[in-house]
């Protein structure tokens, strides 16, 4: 049975950085759960995450970011960069299927198990089913109006919701002023 994740959405704007995420949790035609919470902060509150992907496997580098973050006092890059590092040559993690999205004040990266660490160049960036959708309007509203980073995220998932049948609008939204 193929489980399909949920959209997460990170937008920088300003000094607001802000990471939202929907709760469906979907296997194959059937939602399991619509209220699942995939964003979070780390690291006393300073850095933002959110995941796609099997939950078990997200919660797994979710807790390797956190000691990395541990490790190098806080530094997103470097925790980041040593995150992928282990995830694509470590035999255990390699098999993880998820996607993360890890951001600070100043950063947002994408990490995946292929070794990628990608910090987009517009800050902003998006995962999971509904993800392009999600992208999309954040990048237009981004443009087009005076939204912070907050408002874009919470429009931009009502409009990935109204698309993707995989995302709802129960939306968990984080943000570092």
């Amino acid at each position: 049975m193929k489980i399909h994740a949920t959209t997460i959405l990170c937008v920088k704007r300003g000094n607001q950085t802000a990471m939202a995420g929907d709760g469906q949790v979907s296997a194959g035609q059937t939602i399991l759960k619509g209220n699942a919470v995939k964003v979070r902060k780390l690291f006393g509150g300073k850095i933002l995450a959110g995941f796609a992907g099997a939950t078990a496997d997200a919660f797994t580098l979710l807790e390797k970011l956190e000691e990395k973050l541990q490790a190098f006092g806080g530094n997103l890059t470097r925790a980041a960069v040593e995150l992928a590092k282990d995830w694509r040559t470590d035999k255990m993690l390699r098999r993880l299927e998820a996607m993360l999205i890890a951001a600070d004040k100043e950063k947002i990266f994408l990490l995946t198990g292929n070794g990628d660490v990608i910090e987009p160049e517009e800050g902003i960036i998006a995962i999971g089913s509904g993800g392009n959708y999600a992208l999309s309007s954040a990048r237009a509203l981004a443009r087009h109006t005076s939204m912070d980073a907050a408002t874009i995220c919470r429009e931009s998932l009502k409009v990935a919701a109204e698309i993707c049948v995989y995302t709802n609008t129960s939306v968990t939204i984080e943000i570092l002023d």
